[in-house]
């Protein structure tokens, strides 16, 4: 991946979020940090000399169902174009199966092993998604442990943010009422 042409912070219902993007595509997703201080810091401390800007339309129409997504939406965001050039060919075939993920649905770390073909590799996908760049647009947060727990997540809030997606998509897990179904 080359460097990035700029990153902006945006406003979603979880809290401020950023992307940065490259003439490929969209090149890194933030989830919210404490504040929009830290999430700054967390990004530039990634991306060293790139300044905030003002996204091409094709960004800011990314942005837009990022957030319809984070405020309840069912878009599978599956078709924004992703810069993946320098990660590891094993993380772009997890981050593709992981897009296939349906809003709402949820798949085990070894049934996405076993849909690339490599049934004993759950904890390489594991490892994968846990260096995802894209949250969000790369659903890590809807693979779940074998048990059909939680498992892990990476983010800033770990477990409890996972949840928080989940629950925004109304998901189901390991076959229990869903999230949202409990609330209400």
């Amino acid at each position: 991946m080359k460097q990035a042409d700029g990153y902006t912070v945006f406003s979603t219902p979880i809290g401020p979020c950023a992307v940065s993007w490259t003439d490929a595509g969209l090149a890194a997703v933030w989830l919210p940090e404490a504040n929009e201080a830290a999430l700054h810091a967390v990004v530039s401390r990634r991306l060293g000399d790139v300044l905030p800007a003002v996204p091409p339309a094709s960004v800011r129409a990314a942005i837009d169902r990022i957030v319809a997504v984070l405020s309840g939406g069912s878009d599978d965001l599956a078709d924004l174009r992703l810069d993946t050039g320098g990660l590891p060919d094993f993380h772009r075939r997890v981050y593709e199966a992981t897009r296939r993920i349906a809003p709402g649905a949820t798949r085990t770390y070894g049934e996405l092993a076993a849909a690339l073909g490599e049934p004993q590799a759950a904890r390489a996908v594991g490892q994968a998604l846990g260096r995802n760049p894209f949250p969000i647009v790369v659903p890590c947060h809807r693979v779940l442990a074998a048990n059909g727990a939680a498992g892990g997540f990476s983010a800033p809030g770990g477990v409890r943010t996972k949840l928080h997606l989940l629950e925004i998509e109304r998901a189901r897990l390991g076959g229990a009422p869903g999230l949202f179904d409990r609330l209400n």
